[in-house]
């Protein structure tokens, strides 16, 4: 054997044994965290909290949008309607279309995750006890004047006979009381169809009832052509400029 073969040999031994050392060496970090891909998350908890709970609350409730946590809304929709809906947004609203075709970043996978998940953890078989809710979209003309009409009989007693609001005062102080639905700042952030999500589905969040007891004085549901009306006379508050005086 040369001296130079000898010599390279033991070097590589060497060298051999220091990357056997390093490997074995105390305070060597270990494997890191699994990193997945953005589109590889699949489980509803986050799907919801990443993309969901800061409008719709954290629970499905408690947040500025329609709740989720509504079994009757849910139930009145239906998974189809919701699953578009978080796919594909709502035009002339604040909701986003999440879904890729879109322009957002879940993939067809990813919503049917989350709006499953959705349906999982908050509808209920129960939630309209046979009752034939209204269509989920508007049918018919609707007329301003029949819609201020039932606004008086199913609603102004929570909003006031204008939807200005009611203010608790004296004897009243305990009831649950409700806010302006006139005012042209919320007017201008809801659609016509978020009204009639509202009316129809209720906020129980806010103790707001569903369409089938609207009025303390009504002994009888809202029909689907009342509802049309009601929204109708809402929309027709929009302003232009709202927040102007």
């Amino acid at each position: 054997m040369t001296k130079a073969l000898h010599l390279w040999l033991t070097l590589s031994f060497a060298s051999s044994l220091i990357c056997i050392g390093c490997s074995n060496a105390p305070g060597k970090p270990g494997p890191g965290p699994e990193v997945r891909r953005p589109q590889d998350v699949m489980e509803f908890a986050t799907l919801y909290q990443q993309n969901c709970a800061g409008c719709h609350g954290r629970e499905g409730k408690g947040g500025a949008a329609m709740p989720l946590a509504n079994p009757v809304y849910l139930g009145f929709a239906g998974e189809a309607t919701v699953r578009k809906i978080a796919a594909n947004g709502v035009a002339g609203s604040l909701m986003p279309g999440f879904g890729t075709a879109a322009g957002g970043t879940l993939t067809d996978a990813q919503i049917n995750s989350l709006v499953s998940g959705i349906y999982r953890a908050w509808s209920s078989a129960h939630a309209l006890d046979g009752s034939l809710p209204p269509p989920y979209q508007a049918t018919g003309q609707p007329d301003q004047q029949q819609g201020k009409r039932a606004f008086a009989e199913f609603c102004a007693d929570c909003h006031g006979p204008d939807g200005e609001g009611v203010k608790a005062t004296g004897a009243n102080r305990r009831n649950a009381v409700a806010g302006s639905i006139t005012d042209a700042s919320y007017l201008a952030l809801v659609s016509d169809q978020s009204l009639r999500s509202t009316i129809i589905a209720g906020r129980p969040d806010d103790g707001m009832p569903d369409w089938r007891s609207n009025a303390r004085s009504a002994a009888r549901a809202m029909t689907n052509r009342e509802v049309t009306d009601v929204v109708a006379w809402l929309g027709a508050r929009r302003t232009t400029d709202p927040g102007k005086r």
